[in-house]
């Protein structure tokens, strides 16, 4: 990738916005921005930090992510996830700029029993769903020089997620009951931030090839539940802590969150394979890595904050 563009990172206080400065890093003048500096429910924070940067590639990684508070705040999810993509999407246009962004499997009811492809009609169930899709649209609508990547289930040794939180309750419970009737593929924010930057090189190397711009699913291979996850997880998780907590696999329906989730999101990559050559490696595989780079600093549990979640 020439190593002289200017690229501006939102939500870089996130797990995909914190890999995304990593996997960036020597690709040019790198501009980091979260939601202290830029709060994409502002339009015209939004509008003003590309015009000021005048980035040749913008790397959306902020979002609204809490997927349960959504449901009693719709506005500020619409606001973040549904409008300010769109507004990334003109000053995008209007700048030449390529734009990257993440949506989510929650555009899907999860009614199929396959994998999900990119020709699939999005039904959300909840909130946060819903706001993600309407952000879709809006890039859609704008065009443009433009990458949507969905993905599902994102972890990784940063950030409020499932692994850390498996991690911390397992030190502090004897029994965790979790959710095995729902299915997808977890992705590692680790794995994510390397194949965007491989995707993003394919582009810019190829900037006069046409057809590329659109909307690609982008998760680890493979499939399991929340329960299998967790059971992963601890498995790998043996030698470092005293205990390993008892699981015990329960319906989504015992869990009474307040966003419905779908049972079944997992994305189909084949798109992302045929167009670019780019298949992230199994869920399985991922996680030793991103295991691996939590332990790698002690032999001991990672330290984990008390918001980890």
């Amino acid at each position: 990738m020439n190593p002289y563009r200017r690229i501006l990172v939102l939500g870089t206080a996130g797990q995909v916005g914190r890999e995304l400065l990593r996997s960036f890093a020597d690709c040019g003048e790198v501009l980091a921005h979260d939601r202290n500096s830029v709060d994409l429910a502002i339009p015209d924070q939004v509008r003003a930090i590309v015009r000021e940067t005048s980035p040749e590639i913008i790397l959306n990684a902020a979002a609204y992510t809490a997927v349960d508070r959504a449901e009693s705040e719709p506005e500020l999810a619409m606001a973040v996830n549904g409008h300010a993509p769109g507004i990334l999407a003109e000053e995008a246009l209007r700048a030449g700029s390529l734009l990257v962004h993440y949506s989510t499997d929650y555009v899907f009811d999860g009614s199929k029993t396959k994998p999900w492809s990119e020709a699939d009609t999005p039904h959300p169930l909840n909130v946060y769903g819903a706001s993600k899709l309407a952000g879709e649209e809006a890039i859609q609508q704008v065009g443009g020089k433009y990458l949507i990547f969905r993905t599902s289930w994102v972890y990784g040794p940063h950030g409020n997620n499932f692994l850390r939180t498996m991690l911390r309750l397992g030190r502090e419970r004897d029994q965790l009951s979790i959710v095995d009737d729902q299915y997808g593929a977890p992705t590692s924010s680790t794995e994510l931030a390397r194949s965007t930057r491989v995707v993003v090189g394919a582009v810019l190397a190829n900037q006069n090839d046409t057809g590329w711009e659109g909307l690609y699913h982008m998760t680890c291979s493979g499939c399991v539940s929340w329960f299998g996850f967790a059971k992963a997880i601890f498995a790998r998780s043996a030698e470092q802590l005293e205990r390993a907590p008892a699981l015990r696999a329960i319906a989504a329906s015992d869990f009474h969150a307040k966003a419905k989730r779908p049972a079944n999101s997992v994305l189909s990559n084949q798109k992302l394979l045929d167009q670019f050559g780019v298949r992230l490696a199994p869920w399985e595989r991922a996680l030793d890595e991103v295991m691996g780079m939590l332990y790698a600093a002690s032999p001991q549990a990672p330290k984990l904050s008390p918001d980890a979640s």
